[in-house]
């Protein structure tokens, strides 16, 4: 058998669950078709997996890598937003101290030669 024509039928087959489902939902009652439509739908997300596995084996490690990527950009843009911050607030604290500090006497005496 050719696997494409297979997927094909599997996809079909899952439209006409859904169809079932819904059919379900107006004929027997909500909770019933609901339940077999969510049945359903997940097990239809898990065959796309299994499918998308199959024909791109890379496409899970790809998600992966660009969803933690992302995560990984977003978290060290915060903890340096953070750091930075910090940092600025402890330097406002320091030049605040310096500035209360009573300032030394200097004698201001020169001598000259006369």
């Amino acid at each position: 058998m050719n696997p494409r024509r297979v997927d094909a039928i599997i996809d079909l087959g899952y439209g006409v669950l859904i169809f079932v489902s819904v059919a379900l939902i107006v004929s027997v009652g909500t909770l019933v078709g609901v339940a077999f439509g969510l049945g359903v739908l997940i097990s239809y997300a898990l065959h796309v997996v299994w499918k998308m596995a199959r024909f791109d084996p890379d496409w899970m490690s790809q998600a992966v890598k660009e969803t933690v990527g992302e995560q990984v950009e977003k978290r060290v843009d915060e903890t340096v937003s953070e750091q930075l911050d910090a940092g600025q607030e402890q330097l406002e604290t320091v030049d605040q101290r310096i500035d209360r500090r009573p300032r030394s006497k200097r004698s201001t005496h020169y001598s000259r030669k006369q």
